[in-house]
């Protein structure tokens, strides 16, 4: 349906009041008077109207009962009705809704996207990331100043409060492949965690949390990876006072953003069926980007650090590669992976 039920239901509410004025005053006239559809529907429009057009065959006592009933019943609704109408198209709110409209469409036809739930500060860096990544997003978020800097920055968005299931069915949890709650409530934090684990079985989710006690709820309630903003920066604030030149280092190496060192991740999937099964010395002699493999994580889930050259590539394995972006960016294209902005 072009116009949705959700952003003209004013106009449909109009639309249903003229059109059940018309149906009443034409049943009416037809039964009153015997006139035929036409003549009753051109009464209908003409009393309604006040256009002050004349009968057209002279009325009887109960005709003249129903006509005045009419006018007395329908002229204010009339009115409000027509001025309704107008006032959408004159204002420019169907511009507005439009807009709105197509933000739907194009997020109910998300798939192998991410949930973002709140746009506050880890929000807003949560989607930054993402963007920079081009991977495919959608915010749900309620606040009306969150939701005006979205549109300027043309992000797909659902307005509501994430801990109501429907904003989440909304945003297409069921077709996403993880999701960040990054609300400031751990309650609701927990909350969001249990509706989407329970409507997404296999989603990958992240959750902020504030309080040490919060971390082992989240755990039961579904979420995979559990990130303490408050805790990380003091530890971090920490760490530069005792080892600063290491984490100024570390601070180098980011995953986003031109001209900077960056981490990237390649799985197993992702490479050319002709360096599958082949050991990472075979797959650096195959490419010449700058880029290094720093890391290895096995089939069973286990880490490995500057690993062995003669290390074979497997089913479910991942690399950890590190170079500049341009290095990274060809790397991507070389393996057909999206390119960092």
């Amino acid at each position: 349906m072009f116009f949705s039920i959700k952003y003209f239901k004013e106009i449909y509410f109009s639309i249903f009041l003229l059109t059940l004025i018309v149906v009443i005053g034409t049943i009416g006239y037809m039964a009153v008077e015997g006139y035929t559809v036409v003549q009753a529907f051109y009464m209908t429009i003409i009393t309604v109207s006040t256009v002050g057009f004349g009968e057209i065959k002279q009325f009887s006592d109960e005709g003249r009962l129903f006509a005045s009933f009419l006018i007395i019943t329908s002229f204010g609704t009339f009115a409000y009705a027509l001025g309704s109408i107008t006032q959408h198209f004159v204002s420019g709110d169907y511009k507005k809704y439009l807009k709105n409209y197509k933000v739907d469409q194009a997020v109910s036809k998300l798939t192998n996207h991410v949930v973002v739930c709140g746009y506050g500060r880890n929000g807003k860096q949560a989607a930054a990331t993402l963007s920079a990544f081009n991977e495919k997003f959608v915010v749900v978020e309620s606040k009306p100043d969150m939701i005006n800097e979205m549109k300027l920055n043309r992000i797909l968005f659902v307005e509501g409060d994430a801990t109501i299931e429907e904003n989440l069915k909304l945003a297409q949890i069921e077709h996403a492949k993880a999701l960040i709650s990054t609300l400031p409530n751990d309650a609701d934090n927990v909350f969001v965690v249990l509706t989407a684990r329970e409507i997404n079985k296999k989603i990958n989710i992240i959750s902020r949390a504030s309080l040490d006690s919060s971390e082992s709820k989240l755990r039961i309630a579904g979420a995979n990876n559990i990130v303490m903003p408050d805790k990380i920066g003091g530890a971090h604030m920490a760490e530069m006072v005792v080892t600063p030149d290491v984490i100024a280092f570390l601070d180098h190496v980011s995953i986003q953003g031109p001209g900077k060192v960056n981490i990237s991740e390649l799985e197993f999937k992702d490479l050319p069926e002709n360096f599958q099964h082949k050991t990472i010395r075979e797959l650096n002699d195959g490419y010449h980007t700058g880029a290094l493999i720093v890391g290895f994580r096995t089939s069973d889930g286990a880490y490995m650090v500057n690993p062995d050259q003669d290390l074979k590539l497997v089913p479910n394995s991942k690399l950890f590669v590190l170079g500049t972006s341009e290095q990274i960016n060809e790397l991507n294209q070389l393996f057909g992976k999206p390119i960092i902005k």
